[in-house]
């Protein structure tokens, strides 16, 4: 199989998905309105609240949901072989992703930006909503852990990516000093904030920071972790514009370039695909293809996290309803389009079968490391591209992806502390908020072992919970759908998949983690299906209660199309 097949069938789905099936969703299910005043006018604070161009907006959204994720996932389900990742990849994104993203932003902005958490407290109860938050709070613990053990990691073994890592902060305060504060152009100060992150990938390509083996009594790797955690915990509490908006923005365009070098360099070289379609000699150990290929690969196809992105961040910056679409719907297939740019590296970036199996030799290897050798082959062999700079470009890209969600999570996991501190009547401002959040986090992470060990502790979970997250967020759209009297259908089915695919993989993962007496990660998978379970049940109930009632009126959301002009 040629890779540029690939490429053009994956790319062409997901741009017609874009021009077609997201309109549908926005016309007849969404029925997004220009005149809808946005909580980001209504509620405009300077800080979360923020009206945001909707092209600044979708860089900041994409790249919070596409972080390490939709490479780490698929670079490892492809071990099953190409053909079932690229479809799932491609189908998911379209019909899962695209109708989940855009109702969870669409759902939140039409609620003064509330949370999907706590939206569920109106339409299934506060019993619902408070295990919703578990699930959450779980989610993004095991994001913030794991992210700052991958970004470290490649911190330390692509030395070369440091400084354009690093220098990426400099230029989006610039940019957002730029953008809000002087009012410069926008279409200049992309160019400029592009120009200046290429310069730093130079830069760093050329003069690669390696830290000592120990600082301050820390491995390099540990160093780097803690001096993550207290950027990102600073970057959570400024305002949206000044750093998480222009870095999130300047850093989807780079990373979009970065897409496009690799995907010319695919069509230039047109390299084979040396992987099996179907890899019918899976290495010993490997799960079974189902359900473990749809919660391996979540971000990419489609992903709880983004739900919390869209009803966290994004829905308090919207400009106009209908930015929704481009923001909600895109920003998934510039995820889509990040996963099947990991499956054609991965299986098209190594020149023999025996070279592919030799990095698939068992399963749960390959990751950003074979995304990031095989990607880098192609681009030298396809555009010239010297190897090491090819490697540092991509090592940088997933840095920049990994780094910029975990910003986001961040933010949000504060959110998610201080709603659960105002359930028992605690009123947390953000800063304490953000410590607890900080102090759980690297507690998990240094928690169990040297190096951050414990922040891939739970990741094993992390691909089913999230799963069941994006489930359980269709589920409360799904009832805010049949409230309204509006079709269902397109939530329904990616609903009922998911919700039966990650309890199953939830099931057959109990197993795993009794016979290997790992007891917390067998405790914690109790504890999630039991939330999981209740709240299903909970769902239910209530859109069955939904469709035996007569339609909500509109007004009773704030439909108030034309009554209202926005500020």
């Amino acid at each position: 199989m040629n890779s540029v097949v690939l490429a053009v069938i994956g790319v062409a789905m997901m741009i017609l998905g874009y021009l077609l099936y997201s309109r549908f969703l926005s016309r007849r299910i969404y029925k997004l309105q220009d005149s809808f005043v946005t909580p980001a006018h209504e509620l405009n604070d300077g800080v979360d609240y923020v009206p945001t161009n909707k092209y600044v907006l979708w860089g900041h959204h994409f790249t919070s949901v596409a972080g390490a994720a939709p490479i780490v996932g698929p670079a490892i389900a492809v071990i099953w072989g190409w053909f079932p990742a690229f479809l799932w990849v491609t189908l998911g994104t379209v019909f899962f992703a695209g109708a989940h993203d855009l109702g969870a932003l669409w759902a939140s902005a039409r609620h003064r930006g509330q949370s999907i958490g706590s939206l569920s407290s109106k339409y299934i109860g506060n019993r619902g909503r408070n295990l919703f938050l578990v699930i959450i709070f779980l989610v993004l613990l095991m994001v913030n852990a794991a992210f700052a053990v991958v970004i470290a990691g490649l911190l330390t073994s692509t030395p070369t990516a440091v400084i354009p890592t690093w220098g990426a902060i400099v230029v989006a305060l610039f940019i957002g000093q730029a953008i809000y504060r002087y009012k410069w152009n926008l279409p200049a100060v992309s160019v400029v904030g592009v120009v200046a992150l290429y310069a730093l990938i130079l830069i760093g390509d050329q003069v690669p920071v390696v830290l000592p083996e120990t600082i301050l009594g820390l491995s390099a790797n540990s160093f780097w972790i803690v001096i993550l955690f207290v950027y990102a915990g600073i970057a959570s509490v400024l305002p949206v514009w000044m750093l998480l908006q222009p870095r999130d923005y300047i850093n989807g365009l780079q990373l979009f370039i970065a897409l496009g070098i690799l995907y010319g360099a695919v069509l230039v070289s047109a390299p084979t695909v040396v992987a099996p379609a179907f890899n019918g000699a899976v290495p010993e150990g490997t799960p079974s293809i189902v359900p473990l290929l749809f919660v391996t690969i979540a971000c990419g196809a489609i992903s709880g996290f983004h739900g919390i992105v869209s009803s966290g961040t994004s829905s308090k910056q919207l400009d106009k309803e209908t930015d929704a679409r481009f923001v909600g719907y895109f920003g998934s297939v510039g995820e889509g389009l990040l996963a099947l740019g990991a499956i054609i590296a991965t299986t098209a970036g190594f020149r023999t079968i025996a070279e592919w199996e030799e990095v698939y030799s068992a399963f749960g290897q390959g990751g950003v490391s074979a995304f990031v050798q095989g990607g880098g082959a192609i681009v030298n062999s396809g555009l010239g591209i010297p190897a090491g700079l090819s490697a540092t470009i991509l090592a940088t890209m997933a840095v920049l992806f990994a780094a910029t969600t975990m910003d986001t999570g961040i933010r949000l996991q504060r959110f998610v502390v201080q709603e659960a501190a105002s359930i028992i009547g605690v009123n947390l401002n953000k800063l304490v908020a953000t410590l607890i959040v900080l102090a759980i986090a690297m507690g998990l992470t240094f928690g169990a072992g040297a190096d951050g060990a414990g922040g891939m502790l739970i990741w094993p979970l992390f691909g089913t919970t999230n799963q069941l997250l994006a489930g359980l967020t269709l589920s409360m759209i799904a009832v805010i759908l049949l409230r309204k009297g509006r079709p269902v259908t397109p939530v329904l089915v990616p609903l009922l998949f998911l919700l039966v695919m990650s309890v199953y993989a939830l099931i057959v993962q109990m197993g795993q983690f009794y016979a290997a007496g790992n007891w917390l990660l067998l405790g914690l998978d109790v504890i999630i299906l039991v939330a999981a379970v209740w709240v299903i049940f909970e769902s239910a109930i209530a859109m069955s209660q939904a469709k035996k009632n007569p339609p909500e009126l509109e007004d009773d959301e704030r439909d108030r199309a034309g009554a209202r002009t926005r500020s």
